[in-house]
């Protein structure tokens, strides 16, 4: 159970960005999606400048943007509220090719759209370079709640066990003339997810008596231990200080 976990969002590498300790990361992610919110929705070239920013931590971490476009489809229903939000919107009002949109509306679009655009690229580039373990260990060096960080880490531990066990009960299922495929096999499936709840519940009991008889005292061992210097700290945040410098002139140029 102490092997690492793959997963999709994060693409593994040895540059300075995945160098970098996780709590930097966290803070600095954090921190830049912050001041995307606080700028201005009518400084229209100050959110290329956030992008470009952006930009420039892939290059130095070796992030492909095409990676990276994959992965930001996960936002598509914040987009579908922002199409929609032109036709509902209040006056006044323009024509565009015939038809009817609200300015306000044009105004909240362009807003939602671009602000959860740069969020979830900031997010996904968190991802890409922090491993969730690592990110755990960072939430618990900022001191994030302990309960938090052990939940989330047993989580992360054990949902390939879970996933793998829901595997092995769909085989067996198939095997027995199980087809998913028809309507009247929903009953079939129904018992079966009840029977992984239940087969999980007990597996998280013994489990939690194993590790209670290996001196479990309700923390997760810290298991990188030191202080993040200045110097990590300085260039870590060094992003931050570029998308202050680019909020500050969204509010300037408005």
């Amino acid at each position: 159970m102490g092997a690492g976990h793959a997963h999709p969002l994060h693409l593994p590498g040895t540059s300075p960005v995945h160098r970098m300790p996780a709590e930097v990361k966290i803070v600095a992610a954090v921190l830049l999606v912050v001041c995307v919110v606080a700028t201005p929705r009518e400084a229209f070239p100050v959110f290329g400048g956030f992008l470009l920013l952006l930009g420039a931590v892939w290059v130095a971490a070796g992030i492909p943007p095409g990676w990276i476009a994959r992965r930001a489809v996960i936002e598509l229903p914040f987009v579908v509220l922002a199409v929609l939000l032109p036709f509902t919107g209040e006056a006044p009002t323009v024509v565009w090719l015939g038809v009817t949109l609200s300015e306000p509306g044009l105004l909240g679009a362009w807003n939602i759209l671009v602000k959860g655009t740069l969020g979830v690229l900031t997010s996904l580039t968190l991802a890409a370079t922090t491993p969730m373990r690592e990110l755990l260990h960072g939430m618990a060096r900022l001191h994030a709640p302990t309960l938090v960080v052990t939940i989330a880490t047993l989580m992360l531990r054990y949902v390939d066990v879970i996933v793998a066990e829901a595997g092995r009960m769909r085989v067996a299922r198939i095997s027995r003339g199980h087809d998913p495929r028809f309507l009247w096999q929903v009953g079939a499936t129904a018992r079966g997810v009840g029977a992984l709840f239940l087969r999980s519940y007990e597996r998280g009991e013994r489990v939690h008596l194993a590790m209670l008889s290996r001196g479990w005292t309700g923390r997760m061992p810290q298991l990188q231990p030191g202080r993040t210097s200045a110097a990590q700290w300085l260039v870590g945040l060094s992003p931050v200080a570029a998308g202050v410098a680019l909020a500050v002139t969204g509010w300037v140029l408005t």
